[in-house]
């Protein structure tokens, strides 16, 4: 099987400590579904920093930063794509990138 980073951008973080609860147990719920597929569950992303061709450096990770990730193993980049489908960062207006990792 190979294997897919599941790259996530945007999002929102929820206000209340009950919609927080919430959002972890739609993100339990559905790591849950996928099974052994998850291979690294992954992290939110936290301070980011860009570093250009030229040595310059700029802060918050460009037009579409990454929020998060997770790593997955499926069949196919379409099965990956089924699995992103049902992401809980989806419910709240963020994207899944899904991108094949290749082993070397």
């Amino acid at each position: 099987m190979a294997k897919f980073v599941l790259a996530y951008h945007g999002g929102g973080m929820p206000e209340t400590e009950a919609e927080q609860a919430e959002v972890m147990a739609a993100w339990g719920a559905w790591f849950g579904g996928l099974g052994e597929a998850v291979l690294d569950g992954g992290n939110p992303i936290a301070m980011t920093k860009t570093v250009a061709s030229n040595g310059s450096v700029s802060d918050g990770g460009g037009v579409n930063p990454l929020s998060g990730y997770s790593l997955v193993q499926a069949d196919s980049i379409d099965a990956a794509v089924e699995m992103a489908k049902g992401c809980p960062i989806l419910a709240s207006g963020g994207s899944v990138e899904v991108c094949q990792a290749i082993d070397m």
